[in-house]
């Protein structure tokens, strides 16, 4: 019952704070960045793992799932708080309003019924899946804010070119999405 809790609450801010960002910005806009993308994939696997709780039958992929979209999330909160927060913008900033959803409630719901609820039982190999979504976008955002001609580039709205420190933003966030997915793993 916890776990039909929880992924409901995932699911539902998900959803409101979806149409909350819809009212002042396009949806192809708010598709660049990992924020968005990450509370997506983890409202998505929290709604097959809340239909496969009510049935009674938990296929194990739908608990993978899980476990990669809180990867993901679990990026996003702490980015927000080691990094975001404190160096380019500020706390108040990433954390009102619908950010308050998406950068911090969410991923800790998350985190807490994954670990508590509904954990995933497998190999190392999910480790690589759980940092899989962090790679893929890792490369989106290299090519759409270092290496596509100046007038197609994305603003670079999560500071990591600054001065032209790419390649070193591109290894620590990469980095960072591995370790957390394997501390999620081994717990």
């Amino acid at each position: 019952m916890l776990s039909v809790l929880f992924n409901l609450a995932i699911v539902i801010i998900a959803v409101k704070t979806m149409r909350t960002y819809l009212k002042n910005t396009e949806l192809k806009i708010l598709l660049r960045f990992f924020t968005i993308l990450s509370n997506l994939l983890c409202a998505f696997a929290c709604l097959l793992v809340l239909v496969f709780r009510i049935i009674g039958n938990m296929p194990a992929f739908v608990l993978v799932l899980k476990y990669v979209g809180t990867s993901c999330v679990a990026l996003t909160f702490l980015t927000v708080m080691l990094f975001l927060g404190p160096v380019v913008y500020s706390f108040k900033q990433v954390l009102s309003g619908p950010d308050l959803w998406f950068h911090a409630v969410n991923p800790l719901l998350a985190i807490i019924s994954y670990l508590a609820l509904d954990r995933a039982h497998g190999t190392f190999s999910h480790v690589l899946l759980g940092t899989l979504p962090v790679v893929l976008y890792a490369f989106v955002y290299l090519k759409k804010v270092v290496l596509d001609p100046k007038e197609k580039r994305w603003e670079d709205f999560y500071g990591l070119n600054r001065e032209g420190h790419w390649l070193f933003s591109f290894v620590i966030m990469v980095a960072a999405g591995f370790l957390i997915s394997v501390v999620l793993w081994s717990f």
